[in-house]
């Protein structure tokens, strides 16, 4: 997997902790040579004292080494991705990426599909032009059935998780601070991809700020697994993605999500990111959109993940299937930088646990696939039944 960690100094790592060890070892000959000088009971001779203080000198210097090894290497630990499971496909890229299943038949269509945003704005749902004006670039406006879409969807997921699936709701803030962006994997690897606001970071996704709940803490064993749903805004830079998605709502600098994140044991998590997985896929069966789940290879996984499921929903206007959610378990890659540990039991040693997350789906997205499957020859398109009772009982957007 030397892809993986492109760009880590891992040479320099090896380096400096070999020198560490060195620095540890002298240190600890030095300490020994002056207790041995210090520990008897009648007063040191002159030369004693000239050597204890020759020692005491050697120590100060030696235990500045080692500060600075520790942040040196602590610089470098920073930039240091996860380690895949051993189930991750092994590639370079996303070439690799393994397919797990397909769910649903895309539906044929007696006409050409159209992209989303051809239907949003004829629809006069979906105005881009107004977004660019008020903001630039990467923002959209939705009007009429096109903003209660957003809202039905929103409420349809977060009623399908807390109701069927056991979360507990929380509404996060959205914004974070550096401690919080660091301890999840965003900071510093990632800054060029986040919006700043003085001291404070918008959030790229509710992972960041909900992860961090039990930042420094230490749980109670029993009461995992502990899993949250959250609605919110993210705000994302893109500063990777120049040239692609450039039209509709694929790829904006903010849009909203709904993210499921898991606090598990160790053993468990894998297990936990299956139930994760599918949670988030029962979102696009109740939608009745044909999707499919692929497993991310070591070229395409992400910095802090040690697997990762993508689902991908079939856009009939692109004819392709694109990324709705992405789920991850992060073993605990997370609960490190973030300082989360839990405790078997009372009389134990307190161990980190594993931190998983995922999309419980991307709402933007959503309705892109919802515009796009659901669209009729007349311009018209037809709502998900599962979203009727949301949009107070209309089954269809049409032109105003």
């Amino acid at each position: 997997m030397p892809e993986r960690y492109a760009g880590v100094d891992l040479a320099g790592y090896t380096e400096i902790e070999a020198r560490r060890r060195e620095v540890v070892t002298e240190l600890e000959r030095r300490r020994q040579e002056r207790n041995r000088l210090t520990a008897g009971k009648q007063r040191p001779s002159p030369e004693q004292v000239a050597e204890i203080k020759r020692l005491k000198e050697e120590i100060g210097t030696l235990e500045g080494d080692e500060r600075r090894c520790e942040a040196d290497l602590e610089k470098i630990e920073q930039w240091i991705p996860n380690v895949p499971h051993e189930s991750v496909p092994r590639g370079k890229d996303e070439s690799a990426n393994r397919e797990e299943r397909r769910v649903g038949t895309p539906r044929p269509f007696a006409f050409p599909p159209r992209p989303h945003w051809e239907i949003g704005e004829a629809l006069g749902i979906l105005d881009f032009d107004r977004a660019a004006k008020i903001a630039g670039a990467r923002f959209s406006l939705q009007f009429d059935a096109g903003a209660r879409l957003e809202r039905a969807l929103a409420a349809f997921m977060l009623d399908l998780h807390t109701g069927d699936h056991g979360y507990r709701e929380v509404l996060p803030p959205f914004m974070a601070n550096a401690e919080s962006l660091f301890g999840t994997g965003q900071l510093p690897k990632f800054a060029d991809d986040l919006f700043r606001a003085g001291d404070y970071w918008l959030i790229p996704t509710a992972e960041v700020t909900v992860t961090n709940i039990h930042r420094d803490e230490i749980v109670d064993g029993a009461a995992l697994p502990i899993r949250y749903v959250a609605g919110t805004p993210c705000f994302r830079a893109e500063a990777g993605a120049a040239g692609r998605d450039t039209r509709g709502l694929i790829r904006l600098h903010q849009f909203d999500k709904v993210e499921l994140v898991w606090f598990s044991r160790p053993e468990a998590s894998f297990d936990a990111l299956e139930r994760l997985t599918g949670h988030a896929e029962e979102v696009l069966r109740r939608l009745g959109l044909p999707y499919r789940v692929v497993s991310l290879s070591t070229g395409d996984l992400g910095f802090g993940a040690a697997k990762t499921y993508d689902i991908e929903v079939w856009l009939p206007g692109q004819n392709a299937y694109r990324e709705i959610s992405s789920c991850s378990n992060f073993t605990d890659f997370q609960a490190r930088r973030a300082n989360i540990r839990f405790r078997a039991a009372e009389t134990e040693k307190p161990e980190f646990v594993h931190t998983l997350n995922g999309s419980g789906v991307a709402i933007g997205r959503t309705i892109v696939a919802i515009l796009e499957n659901g669209q009729r020859e007349d311009g018209s398109v037809e709502i998900p039944a599962a979203l009727v009772p949301y949009m107070g009982g209309l089954s269809e957007i049409r032109s105003r």
